[in-house]
């Protein structure tokens, strides 16, 4: 679907709202004649390819001429946003930065928090949302085309969600890659060379990620499935339930949900 809204981002040229904006484009949502985008010096850094762009160093300009502002700035930086917007489509994708946060920075009424990562440059990303009331239908309809650009996204119950999945899946790829190195240091310990061993790892995960993300049964499944079967690697998943990792994991995940809280406050 392509948006008839003009589409304004503030940010849009650092890492998420580049990636963001970069979908939106290759995705044909927005029409290069329709995007703006705001950073420090008004310079199209990355988006050469793009001259239809209108960029501007003034978020408020920005906000004068769109229809939906997407606020993609670092959350401790989340003051820098602060624009009058009422009653425009606002959608933030600050870490930590509530809804109440997003109505006071922007004075609308009509925001969503959200939550992507940089996988969204090339569409792969888990983008859910939440909105502080009942969106009308054309709002809930622009902020899923806007999303579902970049990726899968869902509209989810409440902002704690929001924050479990800014943690759970915001760090692409952060701990897919250290459970990966972890790998990799095994192989290279009992000998293997370590070009090899990484190369031998990124395709396991290439395949892994492939393969679930098509698979018709569930990742407990799989682990059931191959603990069933009794062979070598039941052996490493075993002892991995038996040292309790999956409650290791949830720790670590608690620390990061913890953060998410708290990030915003820095400003």
């Amino acid at each position: 679907m392509t948006l008839t809204q003009t589409v304004g981002i503030i940010g849009g040229t650092g890492q998420l709202g580049s990636a963001i904006a970069t979908a939106l484009l290759e995705s044909g949502s927005v029409p290069p004649e329709q995007l703006w985008i705001s950073n420090r010096s008004g310079a199209p850094a990355g988006f050469e390819p793009w001259p239809q762009i209108t960029f501007t160093h003034n978020n408020q300009a920005l906000a004068d001429a769109c229809d939906v502002i997407v606020l993609s700035v670092p959350p401790a930086l989340s003051s820098s946003a602060r624009i009058a917007a009422a009653d425009k489509l606002v959608l933030s994708v600050m870490a930590g930065v509530s809804l109440q946060q997003l109505s006071n920075l922007c004075g609308s009424a009509r925001v969503v928090r959200a939550m992507s990562s940089p996988a969204a440059r090339e569409r792969l990303a888990y983008s859910p949302w939440c909105a502080s009331r009942d969106l009308a239908p054309t709002d809930q309809e622009t902020v899923a085309t806007l999303l579902s650009a970049c990726g899968l996204s869902d509209r989810v119950a409440d902002e704690n969600q929001i924050e479990i999945f800014t943690a759970l899946t915001g760090p692409v790829p952060g701990f897919a890659a250290f459970f990966a190195d972890a790998m990799v240091q095994y192989a290279t310990a009992n000998g293997v060379e370590a070009k090899t061993a990484l190369r031998a790892v990124k395709q396991l995960f290439l395949a892994s990620g492939r393969i679930m993300s098509e698979d018709t049964i569930t990742p407990a499944d799989r682990v059931s499935e191959m603990v069933d079967y009794a062979g070598t690697t039941a052996a490493g998943l075993i002892k991995m339930q038996e040292l309790d990792l999956p409650r290791l994991i949830a720790e670590g995940l608690d620390a990061s949900a913890a953060r998410v809280r708290t990030i915003a406050d820095e400003s």
